[in-house]
Formats: C-alpha cells, structure tokens, sequence
C-alpha cells in the first residue's frame, strides 16, 4: 500500500516538475520574444513599408511633386518586358557580378591564405597587418574620392594607364575607356575589383585565426606543400566565410551604383547601365516617378530571390557537414 503511494506521489512530482519545465521555457521564449521586437519594428519601418509604398507608386504615371497620380495598374511593368535598356542594365549586371564577387573572392582567397600561412609566419604578424590594411584602404574611401582617382588613371588622354601604355609600347592612338562602348565596361570592373578585394581579405584572415594552427603543422611535417594545405585545410574551415562574402558582395554587384555614376553615368550608349541607375535616371532625370519605381521593386525581388538561394544552399552545406560530422 505504501508502495502504491510513494509511486503515484513520484508520478504527481515528475508532472509538476514537467509543468514547472514548461513554464520556465515559456518565460525564457518569451524574454528572447523582447530583444526580437526592436529588429522586428526596424525591419518593417525602414524596408517593408517603403518597399511596399514603392510597389503602390510603380502602379501609378506620376511625374512627382504636386503633379496628379494617374493608376496605370501593371503598364508599368508590361513596358519594362520590352524596353531594351531595362534588359541591358540587368545583363550589365552579370560584368557587376564577376568584378565583385568572382575576381576578389578568388584573389582574396590566395591573398589571404598567403598572408596568413606564409608572410605572418616568414616576416611576422605586424607585417601582414600592414599589407591587410593597404589592401582594404580602398574600401574604406568615399566613392567620390575613387572615382575621381579612377577617372584620371583611365583619362583617355593624360591617364595614367595610357601614358604607361605610350612609353612602354610606342602607341600612338591608345584606348578610351571610359568613352569605347566595348571597354568601358571593363574600366568599371577594374575599379570595381580596386576596391572590393579588401573585403574578402579581411574576413577571410578573420575566419583563419580560428582555424586551429596545429592542423597546417601536421600537414607540413607530413610534407604538404602550400597548395595542399590551402585545397585541405584552408578552404574547407574557412567555408561559412565564403558564403557570407559570396552573399553579401553579390547583393552589392546586383544594386552597384556609385562608381557607374561617377565613371560613366551609364553611358557610351548604354554599355555601362545597370538597374540601379537606370531607376534613378527615371526618377530625377525623365520624372517617370511610377516607371522607375518598377524597376526598383523589380530589382529588389530579383535582389530577395538570389539572397534566398544562396541562402538555402549554405544551409543544405551546413545541414550536410553537420550530418558527416555525427557519423563521424
């Protein structure tokens, strides 16, 4: 009999410490539901609701100002599906996407690895500071100041580039750049490529100092070579980083707008566009306020999906390293 009670009084202890566990859980979801509130407020106040007025005005002809919107319901977007520049801004894109994401990830990625396992190892950790820092410095300068730099070294006539291309090769008619529709896309990208390989750089030495230095020892008195302790090592720990450069730099190429306007303002004949600028040429330049802001909302769901796929793709790398690592 006594049994029986010291059992149904243990199972009457293990409920109530069940329901004094859930409780515990609820307030300590509901604290972590505080500190989710500010971003929350923040995320619709400064990108859902002025998103979603976008999409309202580039559903109405409007020239700005005072002026009587007019609703047009989708035209606006029916007219994008044939203007031709629309198109060519969102190929030009493409040239936005390899000069910020492809050439510095690649050329960041030997950057850092080499000052990382070779010059701070060679000549010191200040020395590969210093060179991390003057290879980020162009990120940190205001665009004006790039692109009035840029605009000098690719001057047709007293630029820097040409005037080395004149003494070293005797040419007398050297390129425009800036004003050869077949080059000047490739004057953007190199400023492009400037200014953006610190980045990567600085995140990917970053991500190294976590990667425990025993592992590059035992490799090298395993008789590894530098390449083989980069292709091994290197890139495997240094995974999450990538996809965040990847992410974030191919954001940046898609909405790219302060070097094409100054270096270009998306000319010669259109070779230079890109969405970004093409919006704001129909915003303050034509005051087509309704069809610019169709080209901004569509850019931003072009912007949200890549975003999203890159997304789902570290995930499913995650979720599958996570997944050899219990095996393991």
């Amino acid at each position: 009999m006594s049994h029986g009670n010291g059992s149904s009084q243990g199972k009457r202890q293990k409920k109530q410490l069940s329901n004094n566990e859930k409780i515990y859980e609820k307030r300590i979801r509901s604290g972590y539901g505080r500190y989710i509130v500010p971003g929350a407020i923040g995320t619709v106040v400064i990108l859902l609701i002025p998103f979603i007025a976008n999409i309202w005005i580039s559903l109405h002809s409007w020239r700005g100002g005072r002026s009587k919107m007019k609703f047009i319901g989708l035209d606006n977007y029916v007219k994008l599906l044939g203007d031709e520049k629309f198109w060519t801004s969102f190929s030009n894109s493409l040239y936005m996407i390899v000069a910020m994401v492809i050439i510095p990830l690649l050329i960041g990625l030997i950057l850092a690895a080499v000052l990382f396992d070779y010059i701070g190892r060679e000549f010191g950790g200040k020395t590969s500071s210093f060179l991390r820092a003057c290879y980020y410095l162009p990120q940190i300068l205001p665009v004006g100041v790039a692109g009035i730099l840029w605009n000098w070294i690719l001057n047709s006539q007293t630029g820097a580039i040409n005037r080395i291309l004149a003494g070293l090769f005797g040419m007398d008619k050297t390129p425009d750049w800036l004003g050869d529709p077949d080059l000047a896309i490739y004057a953007v990208m190199l400023m492009l490529v400037w200014s953006q390989i610190g980045y990567p750089v600085v995140i990917f030495m970053s991500a190294l100092g976590r990667v425990d230095p025993e592992l590059y020892e035992a490799a090298s008195l395993d008789g590894a070579g530098w390449w083989r302790r980069f292709s091994a090592i290197t890139l495997p720990q240094i995974k999450p980083e990538i996809f965040v450069v990847v992410l974030t730099c191919t954001v940046a190429a898609l909405k790219v707008f302060g070097p094409v306007y100054m270096l270009t303002k998306g000319g010669p004949q259109s070779s230079t566009l890109v969405p970004s600028y093409y919006s704001y040429i129909n915003f303050f330049g034509k005051s087509q306020i309704g069809y610019g802001a169709a080209i901004a909302s569509v850019l931003a769901i072009v912007i949200a999906i890549v975003a999203s796929v890159i997304m789902v793709f570290q995930n499913r790398s995650a979720a599958r390293e996570r997944e050899g690592a219990l095996i393991v």
